[in-house]
């Protein structure tokens, strides 16, 4: 009878009687028990005189950190979850505040303060609609209420401050069509900053500084001088509403006028602990996640700046 040999091109003998099968069984039982063995806090290649209580130590270290990384990532996607159902909450609260004001003013269009109302309602909706249908089409509700109210009342302040905002939301919607709805925005915040300048934290010239700093200077009326002017006067009616501020520093960085930001930045901490106290409650939490966003960011601007100066500088 002719033997099986690895060189004789024949199969490979009996597994109980073949050296070479006895030997790939040694292996993989050598393999397993290293395994098992980890498993259970022991090292067969333990070196002479380590207590074996120092591998089932390290061992249960590596368990220990592997249990500590599935905590953090659950940690994680429970923040993950915890932001993703506060935006849903915002979302649906602001459409629930756009249903009443809608309802009230369909009761009551004559009513200069159901006008505004709504038309403010339209603003908030079409801030945060992701369609721009959507946001067309709320924008220009607000606005065809926004002109019924001023109708009534040439006077009211609201009116005319949630007109110009809608008209940009609007305007976020168009193209080349944008630039003809610019100066009309400009015309009713001038006006709603005349009217009530402290309205809605200075909202008036806030929103007429950010209109000249972002429109362009050469096919429409950008300027840069007016934006600091307004944004200045906005941080000097409601020096403690953060959103002043803040975009002057903004401005600032968009500029590159580090120097300003930073002196802006300093006072805005300053004020932060004030701020903290006079806005908060639920309906302040949204405003102050955009808030904190924002101061991180200038910081980390302010920051690579400084690092890519020479140091002579």
């Amino acid at each position: 009878m002719v033997r099986a040999t690895p060189n004789s091109g024949l199969s490979w003998g009996h597994p109980r009687t073949d050296p070479a099968a006895q030997a790939r069984r040694r292996r993989v039982h050598r393999a397993s028990r290293r395994v098992f063995h980890r498993a259970a806090g022991h090292n067969p290649k333990r070196p002479a005189g380590r207590p074996r209580c120092i591998d089932m130590a390290w061992n249960r270290f590596d368990t220990l950190k592997f249990l500590c990384h599935l905590l953090v990532l659950a940690a994680g996607l429970r923040t993950l979850e915890v932001i993703c159902s506060g935006a849903e909450t915002q979302v649906e609260q602001t459409r629930a505040r756009f249903n009443e004001a809608q309802k009230y003013y369909s009761a009551h269009p004559d009513d200069p303060e159901a006008g505004w109302k709504f038309g403010r309602a339209c603003f908030d909706l079409a801030d945060i609609a992701t369609g721009r249908e959507e946001r067309a089409d709320v924008a220009q509700k607000g606005i065809d209420a926004c002109r019924r109210a001023i109708a009534k009342d040439s006077k009211s302040a609201p009116s005319h401050y949630y007109l110009g905002l809608d008209l940009g939301e609007l305007a976020r919607t168009r193209s080349f069509g944008a630039l003809k709805l610019v100066d009309q925005m400009e015309k009713e915040l001038s006006e709603a900053a005349r009217l009530d300048a402290q309205l809605d934290y200075a909202g008036p010239d806030r929103s007429l500084g950010l209109l000249y700093r972002d429109a362009p200077s050469f096919i429409s009326i950008g300027n840069r001088g007016k934006a600091r002017e307004h944004l200045r006067r906005a941080v000097e009616l409601a020096p403690d509403y953060p959103e002043n501020r803040l975009d002057l520093i903004e401005s600032f960085l968009k500029w590159d006028d580090r120097t300003r930001a930073r002196k802006e930045l300093t006072a805005l901490e300053e004020a932060l602990p004030k701020a903290r106290e006079k806005f908060k409650g639920a309906q302040w939490t949204s405003s102050w996640t955009d808030w904190d966003a924002r101061l991180l960011a200038v910081k980390e601007k302010l920051e690579e700046g400084s690092k890519l100066q020479s140091p002579r500088h």
